[in-house]
């Protein structure tokens, strides 16, 4: 679960409390789906010592530092210093199935007139999207570029065309890791089992192309000969 974050602002900070539906945010799970419409409560608590003026809610997901979808919603009011102030909307994310799908970070944000977020909240969202949306077609052409990289290396080993040089073969193999390691970090968030974050991605992604460095490296010379079952050795009487 992710947690809350602040802003600071000279003598004090400013902080966000959301809620969608009657459910906080930053505590489990916020669903979303596309064909209901979302009742978003916010609460803006100034410690700082001037008003803050904010103009805009933005409610976003992410996935490997992509924005995948983003709704801003114009709620313009000013929280004077030392004070809070709760503003309620409706949310329609109707074109949200054709965004994105399974488990995305999600953050709520307060938007200050200069375009500039005076204070966030962050959570695990379960977006009821499609899997042709935007963010299951981006998980599909990373599977098949990940299987056009394998199949390049591995018919490029077959065929003895990989460089002389270990380090050189090593290196044809890590995009195929790389893009395995992705594929992972996606599949696990479409199926909703994990939801992408540093901690999540950056072990899958390494591992994966350190385990394609180390098949690279350790693949036969291409000039080494070996044995083939049509040689044979003539004996002479």
């Amino acid at each position: 679960m992710l947690l809350p974050s602040t802003a600071s602002a000279q003598d004090g900070s400013v902080l966000l409390e959301a809620d969608v539906d009657g459910r906080p945010v930053g505590v489990g799970t916020l669903v979303l789906n596309p064909a209901d419409t979302a009742r978003v409560s916010i609460t803006v608590r100034n410690n700082t010592n001037t008003v803050q003026r904010v103009k805009t809610v933005r409610i976003s997901g992410t996935a490997l530092a992509l924005t995948f979808f983003a709704y801003d919603t114009t709620v313009p009011f000013d929280v004077p210093a030392k004070s809070s102030e709760t503003r309620t909307f409706p949310l329609e994310p109707t074109d949200l199935g054709s965004q994105a799908i399974g488990l995305l970070p999600v953050t709520v944000e307060a938007i200050d007139v200069q375009r500039e977020s005076i204070a966030s909240v962050e959570t695990t969202g379960d977006i009821k999207g499609s899997l042709w949306s935007v963010y299951g077609a981006f998980g599909l052409g990373v599977l098949v570029l990940t299987a056009l990289s394998w199949a390049g290396a591995l018919i490029a080993l077959a065929r003895r065309r990989l460089p002389h040089n270990r380090w050189q073969r090593a290196m044809r193999f890590l995009p195929a890791g790389i893009g395995t390691g992705l594929v992972a970090v996606i599949s696990l968030s479409v199926l909703r089992l994990v939801a992408p974050s540093p901690t999540a991605e950056i072990p899958f992604i390494v591992g994966a192309a350190a385990a394609a460095l180390l098949l690279g490296y350790v693949t036969p010379h291409p000039g080494e000969q070996q044995p083939s079952e049509m040689d044979t050795v003539r004996i002479q009487r």
